[in-house]
């Protein structure tokens, strides 16, 4: 009975998300990492856009961009490094180790999940909910 009950309790953790995706502390993270890249809006017109050897992407308009659907994969492998960009001078994230801590996990378009850190979590929800 005991190992049927611990299996259950775990099972039922594991169909839980892992974290709640904050979009309030995903615009603060923004603004004091992205914003002086991709602006304050998110447009890609940043103060530092303009010295960048690839400009900014305009942040509001992945949706379009992507079939009407908020890109997920990309964009949390985009932040925490599996795919790399390097207009920042280094492959990105540049605040790569601030990103670390929590877990989360975030469906694709497909519904596969993908695990990714509570801050890059914290991001989407943000950048999801600017979409124009």
């Amino acid at each position: 009975m005991r190992v049927s009950l611990s299996a259950t309790v775990v099972l039922v953790m594991m169909a839980q998300p892992l974290w709640a995706m904050d979009a309030e502390e995903g615009a603060a993270l923004f603004l004091e990492h992205c914003a002086a890249c991709h602006g304050v809006d998110a447009d890609g017109q940043g103060p530092m856009a303009g010295v960048m050897t690839i400009k900014p992407s305009d942040l509001t308009s992945l949706v379009s961009r992507y079939e009407g659907a908020f890109p997920y994969e990309r964009v949390i492998k985009r932040i925490d490094g599996r795919d790399p960009l390097v207009a920042h001078g280094s492959p990105m994230p540049v605040y790569g180790h601030f990103f670390e801590g929590g877990a989360a996990a975030l469906k694709t378009k497909s519904g596969q999940p993908i695990m990714t850190s509570r801050p890059i979590a914290d991001l989407v929800a943000y950048l999801e909910g600017i979409q124009q």
